[in-house]
């Protein structure tokens, strides 16, 4: 990677600028984020912002874009600001017109990657950059650069953590043919279905992040090409980052370069890979977790002991669905087998999955580490539940002698319901009882147990 840059100075071996002022608050530990707090003005030449252009062949469009950007930036934003070209192997002109452009004009530097893919670019430029906010946008630029300074000023003000702009807001306005329009929506359909997305507008070019969280994010994210943007949302959304969306005004490029087909297929690939990495819990997202107290809901509640109140919605929403889980089996294995084999198969099969349901979304524990101990406890836990189950069942048959399957469903939920408080205290208590408190407290400064 070579840089040509027209700023003279930038930041020392400490980390800070050359007046002392720390860049961007980033840390090199291995806790978790700091709290968001307001970002100063600039008073020297180390920039907030730092947008990034990728570039592959764009000899043509390049300058009148840097030209258009940077007296936008000029006039407008407040702050201190740099202009990163950052060229993924082109083979034009587009590295001379990027070197001359970051000679002529103070605030412009040119990064020269010898490897395509704008994820690749992205990742390399804004782990390098000082800048404690970073952003990137098309060198079309499809979207009006009146909704930067609204896109980045809720990462300034330490109210978000990324910022991305929607052509699918309601109240964007965008041009384009329907031949796009129809592949965007269903792509972003497609990642609310399967991933559970909540932002409107994954491959949106206009995104912003502030440094500390691109510090701890970047590296958990394996795509370098399109799906970039869509992992890094996927990602900061399932840690409970706060994504900032802006509703733009945007004009499709109708010399867009882009493999619409090509695209499509990897971005499917990478939905893949990254819901099967979720569904295991193969990520470490309570490294991207903020101190208890940074967000309000965590001050919610008074008087009750922190999280234990969403551990216990979360204990009940697992519980009912494992208890309908439950009911399903013990009817299909009740049509071959009597009450008591019945009872136990399904209340074996359903344990495994309440232990697994539970250990990852009521308390929080990701990763495989203590797996196979978590599933044994779960099976001391599944056999109290047997004992108070089978027990009802006999009861019910020696006072009855053959009851109907009505009245045995009815004593099985009765008994159920009995063997959840202790099922929950025990899970609680013995089972995950240093997750409990982590994840209660929305995590502590130390690691969880499956990090170290």
């Amino acid at each position: 990677m070579t840089t040509t840059d027209s700023l003279r100075s930038g930041p020392g071996a400490d980390g800070r600028s050359a007046d002392g002022r720390s860049t961007g608050g980033r840390s090199t530990s291995g806790g978790h984020l700091p709290v968001r707090e307001h970002l100063p003005a600039a008073r020297s030449a180390v920039p907030v912002l730092d947008v990034v252009v990728p570039v592959y062949n764009e000899e043509k469009d390049l300058r009148p874009c840097v030209l258009r950007l940077h007296d936008h930036l000029s006039r407008t934003f407040p702050y201190a600001f740099r202009i990163t070209v950052a060229d993924n192997a082109s083979t034009d002109a587009t590295p001379a017109v990027a070197a001359r452009l970051a000679a002529e004009l103070r605030g412009v530097r040119y990064v020269r990657l010898e490897e395509k893919g704008r994820g690749r670019a992205l990742r390399t430029v804004w782990s390098d950059s000082d800048a404690p906010v970073l952003a990137y946008m098309d060198v079309d630029l499809s979207t009006d650069l009146n909704a930067l300074l609204p896109l980045v000023a809720p990462l300034i003000s330490g109210h978000s953590d990324l910022a991305i702009g929607s052509r699918l807001a309601r109240s964007a306005r965008v041009v384009r043919g329907s031949k796009r329009e129809f592949i965007s929506r269903a792509y972003n359909l497609i990642l609310r279905s399967s991933l559970a997305a909540g932002f409107s507008d994954a491959q949106c070019g206009f995104k912003a992040i502030r440094s500390e969280v691109a510090e701890r994010l970047l590296p958990m994210v394996e795509d370098s090409g399109w799906f970039f943007d869509t992992e890094l949302l996927v990602l900061a959304e399932r840690a409970g980052l706060r994504i900032h969306e802006v509703p733009v005004d945007w004009i499709d490029d109708p010399d867009s370069t882009v493999h619409i087909v090509r695209t499509a297929t990897e971005d499917l690939k990478g939905v893949w890979r990254v819901g099967r990495a979720l569904a295991v819990g193969a990520l470490p997202l309570d490294r991207l977790a903020r101190p208890f107290g940074d967000d309000p809901r965590d001050r919610a509640l008074t008087g009750v002991e922190r999280g234990l109140a969403r551990q216990l919605v979360g204990f009940c929403v697992v519980g009912v669905l494992s208890t309908l889980f439950y009911l399903a089996l013990y009817s299909l294995f009740r049509l071959g087998v009597g009450p008591q084999l019945a009872n136990g198969g399904a209340l074996l099969v359903s344990a495994v999955a309440n232990t697994a349901a539970n250990r990852r979304l009521t308390f929080g524990v990701r990763g495989r580490s203590g797996a196979v101990r978590h599933q044994a406890q779960g099976l001391v836990v599944f056999a109290i539940g047997l004992a108070l189950t089978s027990g009802s069942l006999a009861a019910l048959g020696a006072a009855t002698g053959s009851p109907s399957h009505s009245t045995e469903l009815a004593v099985l939920i009765t008994a159920n319901l009995a063997a959840t408080v202790l099922r929950f205290l025990l899970l609680r208590a013995w089972v995950f009882p240093a997750h409990a408190d982590a994840h209660a407290h929305t995590h502590t400064c130390s690691e969880p147990e499956d990090l170290r």
